[in-house]
């Protein structure tokens, strides 16, 4: 099949919104509550953050352990990287993920405003202009013949949507609502011209998985 555009683990609310209103340092999703949006990941024996040997198994674990199967390459908007609008004005400031994040392949985040370059651990950040499809050749060739993940947010994954370049979509559909926010859908139905689709109750009731590819 090639190198694939996938995206992975995708958690939104009930009402589509993948982050709420009003994002700052202290607060990356805004008014939404990430131990409430992704505590279907965080109760899962792979969670990366866990120490205490314990854990769901099942479907869930599953996911969350498939994160990083065979991804090259990261492509994120800027507000996924940090707070920050307009033109830099702290270099200093790496992201969110300290000095070990994530990711562990390079990461491309698409801004209007360049900046340098730098690594973190096994992590290269680059920030990169352009269109979709121009971002995506440049992951592409840094995956080496993996597969890119596009992680976020909301905004960015429909520009790709809507370009055509997504090839699968994992996306975690919470209870909760938001009302307001960075949306991805008004419904999942909408994408349903372009994909095949599962739909797949977690276990633990948290959230119901939407399996997208295309047709």
């Amino acid at each position: 099949m090639g190198q694939l555009l996938r995206v992975q683990n995708f958690t939104v609310s009930a009402d589509g919104f993948g982050a709420g209103e009003g994002q700052s340092l202290e607060r990356p999703f805004g008014h939404a509550d990430p131990g409430d949006m992704f505590v279907w990941a965080g109760a899962t024996a792979s969670w990366p953050h866990r120490a205490d040997g314990a854990g769901t198994r099942g479907l869930d674990d599953y996911f969350t352990r498939d994160y990083g199967r065979n991804i090259g390459a990261e492509i994120m908007g800027r507000n996924k990287f940090g707070p920050q609008r307009g033109p830099w004005q702290d270099h200093e400031w790496q992201g969110w993920w300290g000095e070990e994040p994530p990711f562990h392949t390079p990461v491309f985040v698409m801004t209007h405003h360049p900046r340098p370059s730098f690594t973190l651990s096994d992590t290269t950040f680059h920030f990169v202009g352009g269109d979709p499809a121009a971002v995506l050749e440049q992951a592409k060739e840094a995956a080496r013949g993996k597969d890119v993940r596009l992680g976020g947010g909301a905004t960015t994954i429909r520009e790709f949507l809507d370009a055509g370049l997504v090839d699968t979509l994992h996306v975690a559909v919470s209870p909760l609502k938001l009302g307001s926010g960075s949306r991805l859908w008004e419904s999942p139905d909408e994408l349903l011209d372009r994909y095949h689709r599962d739909v797949v109750p977690s276990p633990t009731g948290t959230v119901v998985h939407h399996l997208y590819w295309r047709r």
